[in-house]
């Protein structure tokens, strides 16, 4: 299946409405796994730089984004990983580079160890990385009929804009779109209740042992002011992953697949050897 234009459609993976993002064109695959309350919107400036290289696929992540805030799903790194494999399976794909932002660069490391002989390389964005489950109390707070407004009263206590700038090293690039964007899921009601859920049945990151028995090569890219996930996550996960290597970045923060899309597109490019720049 070859085309030049991005698809974009609904799909069922897991018995959830998928929102998917495709573009088949005969090059090698790729798969955009966007992090925590975000969307395929995360990979917006990247996607056109990578399409001269990479059929590409990008998905919402049940619970984010236009997929479906299914009130079933059980929220665990561990489904997210098989919804990836199913994705991988439904578009017929082997070999393929599975990038990561933030919370999804977890569940691509979830993804490798799940299906490492699907997976030729992983890059991994500003990657989440040793957070452990929520504490118990917490987690029985989630059955509580009400707990997802609780979830929406803490949530909304900040704007949109105030998130931004924490994820932005300069808040200059903020734009309206990124607004609209990053808003929009904060005025579903579902959204609340899929985040309880996620806290509910999120088993934690991969433990150290656990990340030194997956072989597959890993690129770490970072932005040295990142506030999210700070620089020595990195500089932790590049001693225990057996075959990786961390490339960090002069002012930029967390999201820097906006600030220095660029960068992150030669980055990749190198490192999967695909074709010159």
């Amino acid at each position: 299946m070859k085309s030049t234009k991005l698809y974009k459609e609904m799909i069922t993976l897991s018995d959830v409405s998928i929102y998917c993002e495709y573009l088949f064109n005969g090059k090698p695959p790729i798969l955009l796994i966007h992090g925590f309350v975000s969307s395929t919107y995360t990979f917006n400036r990247l996607v056109p730089l990578l399409e001269k290289h990479f059929s590409i696929i990008a998905i919402d992540l049940p619970g984010f984004g236009r997929s479906e805030k299914s009130t079933s799903f059980v929220y665990s790194f561990e489904n997210y990983a098989k919804v990836v494999a199913e994705c991988i399976d439904y578009f017929g794909l082997t070999d393929v580079y599975v990038v990561g932002h933030s919370m999804g660069g977890q569940i691509a490391l979830y993804t490798a160890k799940y299906i490492p002989d699907k997976i030729s390389k992983l890059v991994l964005l500003c990657s989440s990385g040793y957070l452990k489950k929520a504490k118990k109390l917490l987690v029985y707070s989630t059955y509580l009929p009400f707990f997802h407004l609780f979830v929406q009263q803490y949530i909304q206590r900040k704007d949109v804009e105030e998130y931004l700038k924490n994820v932005f090293y300069n808040p200059s690039y903020i734009t309206e779109d990124h607004k609209k964007h990053f808003g929009k899921p904060l005025l579903e009601k579902n959204f609340y209740k899929s985040l309880g859920r996620l806290l509910r049945y999120r088993e934690g990151d991969l433990s150290s042992d656990e990340l030194k028995r997956i072989e597959t090569p890993t690129l770490l890219l970072w932005g040295k002011e990142d506030r999210v996930v700070p620089m020595d996550v990195g500089e932790k996960l590049v001693k225990d992953l057996p075959n990786a290597k961390l490339k960090s970045f002069d002012y930029a923060g967390h999201l820097v697949t906006e600030e220095r899309p660029l960068d992150v597109y030669k980055e990749i490019i190198s490192y999967t050897s695909t074709s010159p720049v």
